[in-house]
């Protein structure tokens, strides 16, 4: 699906004119819906109404039809039965209507006869030029102009010239949800569009729309499948550069939830945790629940940007405190080190009997000593070390908000809002002052209900401003001889082409008979190892394809007929080409490196613990080709079992910066080289600090 012009997305969203098929009086009808919606708003342009079986509808005459209207309306919204909207959508065309919504459901998701229907409406806007929203869609709101396009009843919310939010989601029914969210906490809204099964318009096309959008200053979205992931990367790339965040919550972590997302949008399952390496690198924040990213969205847009990934939190009790710390190891929210020694500032703010800490406890001393919070506020604002802080407060009663507000507003006005501040009241339902919640939002402070959902959402974009998102990609490095390959390239040939490229790999020789296996033994030098070879053979040790440790010629030729007797038993179909005799070396850390040519993501590398437990623990991490080898030694370090490369109880640390290495090699290669669909080196053994590491082995798969 290529990029829609957007002056054409402007016409769906923006239009002038409005067709509605399928267009009703009757109270709960879907058309009736869509035609309250827009005159509740006021909406001034023309209101085609289209029922056949209605001369009228209220004031408004009616069509009989989609071939009466005249040419060239923007829009036309289709509140009709699935059987008649392929037929529609062909009249629509016919009159040269700007774009489609599509409220139906039962194409892509309801089987080969839905998803038939479906591929035809996409061709129909493809040949016509219609943007077609949907189907299987809540439709579109437009709150800066006023122009609801949706059977759900919404409210006339201008932005009004706030800085807003503009909503994106596959989900009709989440967009409408995270919508109501944000517009009860006073957050302006500027667009929610649902997009559905993506006939013919995807995420990418409305992103890309928000991003030019002057209305626009942060994008929320929900999405269960790319569709056009590079598109989307390339969207992701031009909203970071106009300063506007993109907060993204992508359900489908568990394999129920992606069945679930096949089935309701017809979308075919992603590679979730792939998804999430590559977006990340575009600078998108990443969320895991509906309340995170309204929470994160009101932040981003509220607060000035969370430049540095630390937080203070400034509470009223020891239990809190210890709650708070509990809570932030869980979550990977980074605390500021904050103590009496080092904060001159904080510490003159305090009573004596309260220590310097983070999460800072000021006790009820604030009940008594209001200036306590103006005074840590500023304190906090003013240190360098502190990226956000959270105050964490006691609301108690208006008589309570009466001496602890003001002094927080004093603070707010004197600067304290400088960076991120978050207000977080511990008793959710107490009575605070509606005057209060307004003037913190006026001042740029969040009011979060809870502490933890201020925890949670800060962790999010803490995550985000931790990453250095420079392209520091290698130069590519090609494979010689890739050309004359196809399919599975097996390890003794994938070695001979990886070897000279930087790839460690054992001192070996390929042997195509016996004598050849001994001579290569004697040249490199007993003990070695016989590996059998065959582009058919992926898993060797399975079929009893390697022998270890063989001191002498007698072993060599021993193993070489049992082996060949014992791939033969295992599938007869396979004909080795011959053996791999390799030096055996010293054991170390086995690890696992492999990487794939996503054809829809582009290149990733995959690396952490190998070994017999490795599909087991799963403890690696998804690197993106672009990375310095110093981010990808970071990242290695981010791993479960992080603690055995640094040296565990007096074992040495291990030589990280190799394996950043070898990694950064693996990304050339497959920068070079997309044909290579998968390249799997496992095990990589990785051996103490300055000593290096060597891969074992080298699978390559290629495409075509």
């Amino acid at each position: 699906m290529s990029r829609i012009d957007p002056a054409r997305i402007q016409r769906l969203l923006r239009p002038q004119s409005v067709a509605v098929v399928g267009a009703s009086d009757k109270p709960g009808a879907l058309g009736a819906s869509v035609l309250g919606n827009l005159d509740r708003h006021g909406f001034a342009g023309p209101v085609y109404p289209i029922n056949p079986k209605r001369e009228a509808i209220g004031a408004r005459p009616c069509l009989p039809s989609v071939d009466a209207l005249p040419e060239g309306v923007d829009v036309a919204v289709l509140a009709i039965p699935r059987d008649f909207v392929l037929d529609t959508v062909r009249g629509l065309a016919a009159r040269k209507v700007g774009g489609a919504i599509i409220f139906s459901a039962g194409f892509a998701e309801g089987g080969a006869e839905g998803l038939a229907e479906q591929a035809e409406i996409g061709r129909i806007a493809e040949t016509s030029g219609m943007v077609i929203e949907g189907p299987n869609c809540l439709g579109l709101v437009n709150y800066v102009d006023g122009i609801p396009l949706t059977f759900v009843e919404t409210p006339g919310r201008k932005p009004e010239g706030r800085r807003a939010v503009g909503v994106v989601s596959q989900s009709g029914a989440i967009a409408a949800v995270l919508s109501t969210v944000l517009l009860a906490r006073d957050v302006a809204v500027s667009y929610s569009v649902s997009t559905g099964n993506e006939a013919a318009s995807g995420v990418e096309d409305y992103v890309d729309f928000l991003v030019d959008d002057p209305h626009t200053h942060v994008i929320a979205m929900v999405v269960e499948q790319f569709r056009a992931p590079a598109r989307f990367l390339a969207a992701a790339a031009r909203a970071r550069a106009a300063g506007k965040p993109i907060v993204l919550l992508h359900p489908g972590k568990s394999s129920a939830a992606r069945e679930s997302a096949a089935t309701h949008t017809g979308a075919m399952a992603g590679d979730y945790k792939l998804m999430r390496a590559k977006v990340e690198r575009a600078g998108v924040v990443m969320v895991d629940t509906l309340e995170a990213l309204g929470d994160a969205a009101e932040i981003v847009l509220r607060c000035p940007a969370v430049t540095r990934p630390s937080v203070a939190v400034l509470g009223e009790s020891g239990a809190f405190k210890a709650l708070t710390l509990d809570l932030a190891e869980a979550i990977e929210l980074p605390l500021a080190p904050l103590g009496d020694e080092d904060s001159p500032a904080l510490r003159a703010a305090l009573p004596p009997f309260v220590p310097v800490s983070n999460p800072l406890d000021i006790t009820a001393q604030g009940l008594s000593q209001p200036s306590i919070y103006t005074d840590t506020l500023a304190a906090l604002a003013a240190d360098d070390r502190v990226g956000a802080v959270v105050a964490g407060i006691i609301q108690g009663d208006p008589v309570t908000a009466g001496i602890k507000v003001p002094a927080i507003l004093k603070a707010i006005e004197a600067g304290a809002a400088a960076k991120p501040l978050i207000f977080a009241g511990l008793d959710e339902g107490a009575e605070m002052p509606a005057h209060y919640v307004a003037s913190l939002r006026e001042h740029g402070v969040p009011y979060f209900p809870s502490p933890e959902r201020a925890f949670r959402a800060l962790a999010a974009l803490t995550a985000a401003a931790s990453l250095d998102l420079t392209d520091d990609s290698p130069a590519p490095a090609a494979v010689p001889q890739l050309a004359e390959l196809s399919g599975v390239v097996p390890e003794y040939r994938g070695k001979a082409l990886l070897g000279p490229l930087g790839l460690p790999f054992p001192d070996a020789r390929f042997a195509a008979s016996p004598d050849e296996a001994v001579a290569a033994a004697e040249a490199l030098g007993w003990p070695v190892a016989m590996k059998a070879q065959a582009a058919a053979l992926g898993h060797k040790s399975d079929a009893g394809g390697v022998a270890l440790n063989l001191a002498d010629a007698d072993a060599v030729r021993a193993a070489w007929s049992t082996m060949f007797d014992s791939v033969a038993a295992y599938d007869a179909s396979i004909v080795l080409d011959g053996v791999l005799i390799e030096k055996m070396g010293a054991r170390g850390t086995e690890m696992i490196v492999g990487a794939r040519n996503d054809p829809e993501w582009g290149p990733v590398v995959l690396a952490g613990f190998g070994g017999v437990t490795a599909e087991i623990l799963q403890d690696v991490r998804l690197l993106t080709p672009d990375l310095s080898e110093a981010a990808i030694a970071a990242e290695l370090m981010k791993l479960k079992s992080a603690a055995l490369l640094a040296g565990y109880r007096g074992s040495p640390a291990l030589d990280v910066k190799a394996l950043a290495r070898l990694i950064r090699t693996v990304g050339a290669v497959l920068l070079a080289e997309p044909r290579i669909a998968e390249l799997d080196l496992n095990p990589v053994i990785l051996y103490p600090e300055g000593q290096g590491v060597v891969a074992l082995d080298a699978l390559m798969l290629l495409e075509g």
